[in-house]
């Protein structure tokens, strides 16, 4: 029990620092803009969104085409209860709350260690990245995929619906549904769930006369440019860092970023969106082989699902620092399941969150002016990405291979009722 207070009083601390940063954070002007803002997006782009619908003058997602899939209104709607003017506060209170209830689960009764030591690495990331952790819509997702995933062995429908939900208000869940399809016995549940969710989701949106915007958010996305955070984007960026005319960083007032211009960049933002297609099929591919091979759920699914979510992180052309976010479900399941064996990812992830928050919020400026410094930092960041897909590959492609790590029923024989993992032989 007390092991677990000291857990609840990280989490607090954590959480209320990074609210403190959030609301006090003034940010750096430049020109027309705030830079540096971790709070920006939620009070000065979700607050409005949700403030036109209330005024009736149309609903992203309904009425006009939107960046995102239509139940992220859900959670912008929610942080408007208290008024514009608590909004921020709002959102905060919601973003601990669903990861408070997410940690609860992670924790179960607190006897097991791997449990707790997953507990841990979730509230030490979520310091390391800083206070992106919680201030975009991502933060709403992550919590829900760590639940959904913690209970899909026992109560595989819940976990469907929990999936679909979550993948209709940001698409990167959809990774942890692929992983699934491919890993686990109960992929046809999750499946057919997860269709009857989008189903009744697509249909309250067709009803409601949104259905030519129901997947606006898909082709919002396609004729976008390379984001300046997104790994592809490094080389432009040492290109306008050294002086190049034809490398530069401009803010695109359509999407609302700040991007890259340099030689071929239109083409190098065409080519991405078909690569990622095909660096995701090869990892499926190779999720497959290991479980033809006889690779058992608890080896498999947590480096296929990392290695899916990395793939998207690093052949997007959106490098958001937010994205770090989604490296939580594979990795907290990876501890809780496999314990020390993902000491190794863990670790790289922690540094990776460390990295993204050195630039964003508190240098960010820097980075848009082209310092060589930021930029070599963003550099190692990125690198960091390959190192870590190369270890989850690897942990795929030797999944069916025998480890001298315990099994999960071996450890985790005291647990809450009913039990959420997957015995051994899954």
């Amino acid at each position: 029990m007390n092991r677990s207070i000291r857990v609840w009083g990280a989490f607090v601390v954590v959480h209320a620092l990074l609210a403190w940063i959030c609301l006090g954070m003034p940010g750096t002007g430049i020109g027309d803009y705030a830079l540096g803002l971790p709070l920006g997006d939620v009070t000065l782009v979700y607050r409005p969104w949700i403030e036109q619908a209330l005024s009736g003058y149309g609903v992203p997602g309904i009425s006009e085409p939107w960046v995102y899939p239509i139940a992220a209104l859900v959670p912008m709607l929610v942080a408007m209860v208290g008024g514009p003017d608590t909004y921020g506060v709002v959102w905060l209170i919601l973003v601990s709350g669903l990861n408070a209830l997410a940690l609860a689960l992670v924790l179960g009764r607190g006897n097991s260690p791997r449990r707790r030591a997953a507990a841990w690495w979730w509230i030490a990331f979520t310091a390391a990245l800083g206070p992106i952790a919680v201030a975009r819509i991502d933060a709403i997702t992550v919590p829900l995929a760590v639940v959904a995933l913690l209970l899909v062995a026992k109560h595989p429908r819940i976990a469907g619906i929990l999936l679909a939900v979550t993948t209709w208000i940001k698409v990167w869940p959809a990774a942890i549904i692929g992983a699934l399809l491919v890993a686990s016995r109960r992929r046809w549940t999750v499946l057919a769930i997860g269709i009857v969710t989008s189903a009744v989701i697509a249909a309250a949106v067709i009803g409601a006369g949104g259905g030519a915007y129901l997947f606006s958010f898909v082709t919002e996305q396609t004729g976008r440019g390379l984001q300046i955070e997104a790994p592809v984007a490094t080389p432009y960026l040492w290109l306008a860092a050294l002086g190049n005319e034809s490398s530069f960083i401009y803010y695109s007032r359509e999407i609302l970023t700040f991007q890259v211009a340099g030689p071929n960049v239109d083409t190098v933002a065409l080519f991405m969106t078909p690569l990622l297609a095909l660096a995701v099929a090869a990892i499926v591919a190779a999720g497959a082989r290991a479980v033809r091979r006889g690779a058992r759920m608890v080896r498999l699914l947590p480096p296929l699902i990392l290695a899916l979510v990395v793939t998207l992180q690093l052949f997007n052309k959106v490098g958001s620092p937010q994205f770090l976010t989604w490296l939580i479900a594979p990795i907290v399941l990876g501890i809780v399941w496999r314990g020390r064996g993902y000491a190794v990812p863990a670790g790289i992830a922690l540094a990776l969150a460390a990295l993204t928050q050195v630039v964003y919020p508190y240098l960010y400026w820097r980075l848009l002016a082209a310092d060589p410094l930021l930029i070599a930092v963003l550099t190692v960041r990125n690198i960091g990405y390959l190192v870590l897909l190369g270890w989850a590959v690897h942990a795929v492609l030797t999944a069916d291979r025998r480890s001298d790590v315990a099994p999960v029923s071996s450890f985790d024989s005291v647990t809450m009722a009913p039990q959420p993992f997957p015995s051994a032989q899954e």
